[in-house]
């Protein structure tokens, strides 16, 4: 059994611990978090697991503990990924790995130079829709993709309780927390990397955030492909929409919901033909996936998936949108990209 000190108990963090207790290969070393709350909550739920008020004071007291899942908000997790490194722990590190490039970079090579495992939560990869889409694209069902428009709007009301609070004050809330796991999905599913990005991002006039909530982009991939993105966490009615159409030398494929309703049609057919998908058990069936797969490489010696290495290219992404959302040009992914 992997013995794994969890990190961080608010929304994502309490996915995180009902996914390992259902795990066969895996077990609670110990819990972290500074809120009493939290706390209380991880005792309620884990009386016979020791808790801490934070990850340091965890990893001080624990002597067995295997691999670190840190689910705490992307901010100053440096000391944390250096003490980790230290005691040589893989490390599973919930999206964005900060919220800088550079700063992103920086925690990459502290686990590289300590030849430690640094993986990003990126569970949208794991979903069976992810699968099936890359299946169609693969099989050619309806020819090589050229262009694609990716729409999500949704009314977020970050005061709910359920939702975590500190994107109402952080910069660029959308792009940070939202939008990384549209453009890492963008880089997956396609196989391409991206080279160019045009963007604009804005705050609407009835907007609870502290700064841009809403992007529009076009970006340009080194296979050709172009994407037109929108996301917008303060569209202004509170059902959601989703839709990520492609379209295909032969017809296109759509998902019209962000945990499935896949479908594909060729150019003449008048319908979509739906694609069938396993059940699924939102936040939970993608997240074991996910967490599988972490297990395999630091257990089993498989391949490592989702690494930070990987993920300073998507972070990329956000920053060529900020960078040229402020100056109205086109960014180029080669020129921001940190070296080393």
């Amino acid at each position: 059994m992997l013995k794994i000190l969890l990190a961080g108990l608010g929304v994502r963090g309490r996915h995180w611990a009902e996914v390992i207790k259902r795990s066969e290969r895996a077990d609670l070393a110990g819990l972290a978090d500074p809120s009493p709350e939290a706390l209380a909550w991880a005792v309620a739920e884990f009386g016979e697991r020791p808790v801490f008020a934070s990850v340091e004071a965890a990893l001080a007291a624990l002597d067995e503990v295997d691999a670190l899942l840190l689910a705490n908000p992307p901010m100053e997790r440096e000391v944390i990924v250096r003490l980790a490194s230290a005691r040589k722990l893989p490390m599973l590190i919930e999206k964005p790995l900060a919220l800088d490039l550079e700063e992103a970079a920086t925690l990459v090579r502290i686990a590289e130079s300590a030849g430690v495992a640094l993986m990003v939560g990126l569970n949208f990869r794991y979903l069976s829709v992810t699968a099936a889409m890359m299946r169609l694209l693969a099989e050619k069902t309806v020819g090589h993709p050229e262009f694609a428009r990716f729409t999500y709007e949704r009314w977020r009301d970050g005061r709910r309780p359920d939702l975590n609070d500190y994107p109402l004050v952080m910069d660029h809330p959308m792009l940070w927390e939202q939008s990384i796991h549209h453009f890492d999905l963008m880089r997956f599913v396609y196989g391409q990397e991206p080279v160019r990005v045009q963007c604009q991002t804005w705050n609407p006039s009835w907007s609870m955030y502290a700064d841009d909530s809403n992007v529009s982009a076009l970006i340009e991939f080194d296979g050709g492909l172009r994407v037109n993105y929108q996301g917008a966490w303060q569209g202004n009615w509170a059902a959601p929409g989703f839709e990520w159409r492609t379209d295909c030398a032969d017809g296109i494929i759509t998902q019209r919901d962000e945990f499935g309703a896949l479908y594909f049609a060729r150019r003449d057919e008048a319908e979509l033909t739906p694609v069938s998908l396993p059940p699924h058990e939102r936040w939970i069936s993608e997240t074991t996936a996910l967490f599988a797969a972490f297990i395999e490489h630091v257990v089993d010696g498989a391949a490592l998936q989702c690494s930070g290495r990987d993920h300073l290219m998507s972070l990329a992404m956000l920053e060529a949108c900020i960078q040229s959302s402020a100056s109205g040009h086109g960014v180029h992914i080669r020129d921001i990209l940190p070296g080393g």
